[in-house]
């Protein structure tokens, strides 16, 4: 393995990875298996360019910051030099969760950042 190069960018919002060495389909498989393992589910797309959700939006909002919800959009991209660039943007602000969410959903962002460094 080891395909991670770089990262790109970093916001709170939303962080793009840049990988070499491997296809973007192959890089685009082994994203979905480590973010099914993790617990999350694909919601709409396909690998590449996807929506992945973990947890219950519907208990976020009864029970706000003690239930987990996010939710994310993958997108798989070549750049001029070869590269495979992913950028993953938050698509759920974490706001059912009051403050506590809010950080929450930014701090699950990093994480998923890192963990993503391991491909």
């Amino acid at each position: 393995m080891g395909y991670f190069q770089k990262n790109e960018f970093l916001s709170p919002d939303n962080f793009i990875h840049i990988y070499s060495g491997t296809s973007k389909d192959e890089l685009n498989k082994q994203i979905d298996e480590v973010l099914l393992s993790d617990g999350y589910r694909m919601i709409i797309g396909n690998p590449g360019n996807a929506v992945y959700e973990k947890g219950n939006k519907t208990m976020r909002v009864w029970f706000g910051a003690f239930v987990k919800y996010y939710k994310f959009k993958f997108l798989t991209f070549s750049d001029d030099s070869g590269n495979i660039k992913v950028q993953v943007v938050k698509d759920s602000s974490g706001m059912s969760g009051g403050m506590i969410g809010m950080d929450q959903v930014k701090k699950e962002l990093t994480r998923l950042s890192i963990v993503l460094q391991s491909i």
